[in-house]
């Protein structure tokens, strides 16, 4: 056996050992699984061991050497949660100079293409079916389907310098170091800008997008947006009125921009939240707004919240006004609100079917820490770690199944139709459909040193201490990776 030391920044170290045909990968597993560190980079005598497929030998490690380990941070994308998506991806990276891709492969889960430009990784972005990744260098690179931005070979020379994307159903928009902006996408979308649009693109601060526009707060606080013009697209109806503006929100198809003042402006879809104009006397000190697909809520300097839109979408509080009081945060399904009040107790509003009702578990929300959803249901963490949930059954509104299991409940992630729970000992409970039996990876018990979970509309990726990946729910999102594992050794 070939045996080094490796010992982490911290001064903790461990004795590894592999056999002597051992790659640089294989030690750096073996490491990972000594530590439980996920992720870690080797490096000896100032060398960082880059090549997983180098043997020991020929990456100048003996048997007795010391190496030093520096944990990555895992990090993980997901394609398929907007629109009507058909299926999903998912892109990990962790700072090192490979990304690994699975899930539909249209939809961004084959990058194999690009493998050769995929290296120093810092963020990536998704559309409902493509990918776009920022390297080190400010550049960037695309892969999944063509209309949903997933080529970006058309502006590519221009991709310089990039600072942030922002992504609409199928488009991408990238602001640049110099405060520009350059897109690329179906044009629909928000893909295409006219050369009038672009001319008022400068000093870009951030952007936000519909599901079909995109809208840019400039650094004098002003608003230029673009793409389909009655999502969203056109806010020339209301651009005197966008001065001073701090943040935006979006529906489906409209935007609502908080200025300095804590009012509101609004635009795009008038049914959609894009009119405000019954409650505009009531925005006032606007503190935070949240967005179904077709509604807004506003959270008010005094806990207070004001809502618009359709109202089969959470667009009419009316009914809860009354209660709405000391609201702290506010959560969203796909068609209805639910408040966390000071107290810890819940309200909420919008499509019964779709979480709008929670009269059935009321009593038991109290001292309510978090909230999460799918499309038509929620999921409440309490103070002493258990969880209720409410909505449609069919999507997760009916824990009884697990609700034993739901103890010391950190997190929640969600997909459309279901709920994974991280567990304060690193393990995951899953549930969704009651009549439905969830096939785990590769069950329940073996879930355990969870890190972080990531999803698709249809599919969790878990990632694990040591380094591990593991997947469930449907393979056309993402549910299955088998076909990469073994590229998970040379991140």
């Amino acid at each position: 056996m070939f045996q080094v030391h490796v010992a982490l920044p911290s001064g903790r170290s461990e004795s590894v050992s592999v056999p002597e045909s051992s790659k640089v990968g294989d030690l750096r597993i073996a490491a990972q699984k000594s530590f439980t560190q996920g992720f870690l980079r080797l490096a000896a005598d100032g060398r960082v061991l880059v090549d997983a497929a180098q043997s020991l030998v020929e990456a100048g490690i003996q048997h007795g050497d010391s190496l030093m380990a520096v944990a990555l941070e895992t990090k993980l994308a997901a394609s398929g949660r907007k629109g009507m998506a058909q299926g999903g991806a998912f892109a990990m990276w962790c700072g090192g100079d490979r990304i690994v891709t699975w899930g539909h492969q249209r939809h961004g889960g084959d990058s194999s293409a690009f493998h050769d430009q995929l290296r120093r990784v810092q963020h990536v972005q998704a559309t409902r079916g493509a990918f776009a990744a920022i390297l080190a260098d400010g550049s960037v690179v695309s892969w999944g389907d063509p209309i949903c931005g997933g080529d970006s070979s058309g502006v590519e020379e221009r991709l310089r310098g990039v600072q942030q994307i922002q992504a609409s159903e199928c488009a991408f928009a990238a602001i640049l170091a110099d405060g520009s902006v350059v897109t690329w996408g179906h044009s629909r979308f928000g893909g295409r800008i006219t050369p009038h649009v672009q001319e008022q693109l400068k000093t870009v601060q951030q952007i936000q997008a519909t599901e079909f526009a995109f809208a840019a707060i400039l650094g004098d606080g002003s608003v230029v947006a673009w793409g389909d013009p009655d999502c969203g697209g056109d806010s020339s109806g209301v651009q005197p009125q966008l001065s001073s503006v701090q943040q935006i929100q979006a529906t489906e198809t409209a935007f609502a921009a908080i200025l300095a003042d804590g009012s509101v402006c609004t635009w795009g879809e008038p049914n959609y939240g894009g009119d405000s104009t019954g409650v505009q006397d009531q925005l006032k000190n606007v503190r935070q707004i949240q967005a179904t697909r077709r509604a807004f809520a506003a959270i008010l300097a005094d806990g207070s919240v004001v809502a618009w839109g359709d109202p089969n979408y959470g667009g009419d509080s009316l009914a809860a006004n009354e209660r709405l009081r000391g609201v702290q945060n506010v959560q969203a399904s796909e068609c209805a609100f639910a408040a966390i009040l000071a107290d810890g107790s819940v309200i909420t509003w919008g499509d019964p079917d779709y979480g709008g009702d929670s009269s059935a578990v009321q009593d038991q929300l109290r001292n309510v820490q978090q909230i999460q959803a799918t499309s038509s249901a929620f999921a409440a963490i309490l103070a002493d770690g258990s969880v209720i949930t409410w909505g449609d059954p069919d999507y997760g509104g009916d824990s009884s199944a697990v609700q034993d299991q739901l103890r010391n409940v950190q997190q929640i992630q969600a997909t459309s139709s279901a709920f994974a729970a991280i567990l304060a000992d690193g393990s995951v409970v899953t549930w969704t459909d009651p009549d439905v039996v969830v096939d785990v990876f590769p069950a329940l018990g073996e879930l355990k040193s969870v890190q972080q979970i990531q999803a698709t509309s249809g599919a969790f990726a878990a990632t694990f201490l040591d380094g591990s990946v593991a997947t469930w729910g449907e393979p056309s999102y993402g549910g299955d990776l088998t076909a990469v594992q073994s590229d998970f050794t040379n991140l």
